[in-house]
């Protein structure tokens, strides 16, 4: 089940998180639906971190893969192969 609300305004999509009381829940339903429910704007993102972010993600797997050995990558596909056969 989806405990979060998103309520759609000008900035964007808000999420909210939904109480686990079936009552509250149910109040905050209603308040969101009726507006009751005072809107704040998600923080924007960083432009400059998010790029810094993205470059160092674009190549990341491929330096990475580069600079490991045939040995330890054999390893590490054992590894994999033994976590996903394993019987547990």
């Amino acid at each position: 089940m989806n405990d979060e609300a998103t309520e759609v305004t000008l900035n964007g999509p808000i999420k909210r998180k939904m109480p686990r009381d079936p009552n509250q829940r149910a109040k905050m339903t209603l308040d969101l639906l009726l507006g009751d429910v005072e809107v704040e704007p998600m923080p924007s993102k960083d432009p400059e971190r998010v790029e810094r972010g993205r470059k160092g993600g674009t190549k990341g797997g491929k330096l990475r893969a580069e600079r490991l050995t045939p040995e330890r990558r054999s390893e590490i596909a054992r590894q994999a192969a033994r976590a996903r056969w394993s019987s547990e």
